[in-house]
């Protein structure tokens, strides 16, 4: 069992922007983290960034194709509250599929309260830093064992 990592824009900036809401982990240690989470409960990942909303439609709609991913896990940052195309992409593709986001955006700007990819995932989870991931991780892992029944 696969599961698609997506970053959104500036998430590759983790360690070096607004530490006292994201903290000091880089992008790349918090994936190494999560690898080794997810391993450690039987599942691979692979991971993907980008700055650039065409792109991260394009890693969704390749998630099985491109990926060979069974389930998305994705934190699409500012996208998520505007991006229509990529909430279309995620109800394009049928996998299981959580919204994370390291901060938890109710306690935030008003703004960041609307998600606009939220129908189009099975769930959202917030706040945890990047045990927000792996908590995704889970779930999603539990959504497929439940369909495979």
């Amino acid at each position: 069992m696969k599961i698609l990592i997506i970053n959104g824009p500036n998430l590759n900036m983790l360690g070096a922007r607004e530490k006292e809401i994201y903290g000091e982990q880089t992008l790349a240690d918090m994936n190494a983290e999560i690898a080794a989470f997810a391993k450690e409960n039987g599942m691979d990942t692979v991971f993907f960034q980008s700055n650039i909303e065409g792109e991260i439609c394009g890693a969704v709609h390749g998630v099985k194709s491109v990926y060979g991913a069974d389930g998305i896990v994705i934190n699409a940052g500012a996208y998520t509250h505007y991006s229509h195309a990529i909430g279309d992409a995620l109800g394009c593709v049928k996998v299981p599929k959580a919204e994370v986001h390291i901060s938890n955006v109710h306690a935030r700007e008003d703004f960041r309260h609307v998600s606009v990819l939220a129908d189009n995932c099975n769930g959202v989870i917030c706040g945890f830093g990047a045990d927000s991931y792996k908590l995704a991780c889970l779930a999603v892992k539990s959504v497929m064992e439940r369909a495979a029944k």
